[in-house]
């Protein structure tokens, strides 16, 4: 908890956090939806077990409209080609009509050495469209040695994902210009490892190595903190700009923090699909032409 606190400091006020921030933990807040023997939680700290059987996955009590989401995660090590694993909110979907809104952290494994580094891939749904992909070589840390903090956040005016209290994307609202943007679905948070090697190592070229099972990916110090879901209501309540988030520092990086971001982005992103020419055909979608930070 400590440390959750000491990053979310990077991105929002003491004052706020004071008055905001919860005890969480997974063993309360957290349940297993699948895997069985492959999900394991106690106390505050979680595995996430692969093998060839099953794989696994948690999920949040807590639905959420606007908040914070941070845990730290410590990755499959070694040899981890095709083994993804996930850590998102979403809102509930319905199979006759996919209208949900999600917020993605996907970290797709990969071969040891040799420059092969794991890929971190972000995204975000809202009305249940996508296809807002942006990817990062996970090179500037080793994320499989030790944990490190994956946070997303979200208010009226931004989405913001954050590694480590560093940010390294945002998606702004451009709602009153006709752009879609997560603001009504309660969403509550998600994770699970499992088996992609039909496309997430190399485009598929690259198989799971069976014999370096079981993958496990282990987590800590789960937090949780927003505006609480606790029926239709809380729609207009979380909407009611008394709250926290709506306060003006909220509404923008500080220039520290754009400068880090940046600096990541400079170095480390390898795809956006805002600079997609052959997948788009020079027809972009409208937030590509606006300011995001």
């Amino acid at each position: 908890m400590a440390t959750a606190k000491v990053l979310f400091l990077a991105l929002i006020s003491l004052v706020a956090l004071q008055q905001a921030l919860v005890n969480a933990s997974f063993a309360s807040d957290m349940k297993c939806t699948w895997g069985k023997d492959n999900c394991q939680i106690n106390g505050d700290s979680a595995k996430l077990i692969l093998n060839q059987w099953s794989g696994a996955a948690i999920k949040g009590t807590d639905q959420l409209i606007y908040g914070y989401i941070d845990m730290r995660i410590k990755l499959v090590p070694g040899n981890s080609a095709a083994v993804v694993t996930t850590y998102y909110t979403t809102s509930e979907m319905n199979k006759e009509n996919d209208n949900h809104d999600e917020i993605d952290f996907e970290f797709l494994g990969n071969l040891t050495g040799n420059g092969n580094y794991y890929t971190l891939h972000t995204n975000i749904f809202v009305n249940g469209v996508g296809n807002k992909e942006e990817q990062f070589r996970m090179s500037w840390y080793d994320p499989t040695t030790d944990y490190h903090n994956y946070t997303i956040f979200w208010n009226p005016y931004m989405v913001v994902w954050s590694v480590d209290g560093n940010v390294i994307r945002v998606f702004r609202n451009y709602e009153d210009q006709g752009i879609p943007f997560p603001k009504y679905r309660p969403q509550r948070v998600y994770s699970s490892i499992w088996n992609a090697d039909d496309w997430a190592c190399q485009g598929g070229r690259v198989k799971t190595n069976w014999t370096q099972q079981p993958f496990v990916a282990n987590y800590l110090n789960f937090v949780d903190n927003g505006c609480q879901y606790t029926g239709t209501n809380s729609i207009l309540t979380c909407n009611d700009p008394s709250n926290w988030f709506f306060n003006s520092q909220y509404k923008q990086l500080t220039q520290p923090q754009l400068n880090t971001m940046n600096s990541i982005r400079n170095q480390y992103l390898v795809y956006n699909y805002c600079t997609d020419t052959k997948r788009f055909n020079g027809n972009f979608p409208p937030e590509c032409f606006k300011s995001q930070y």
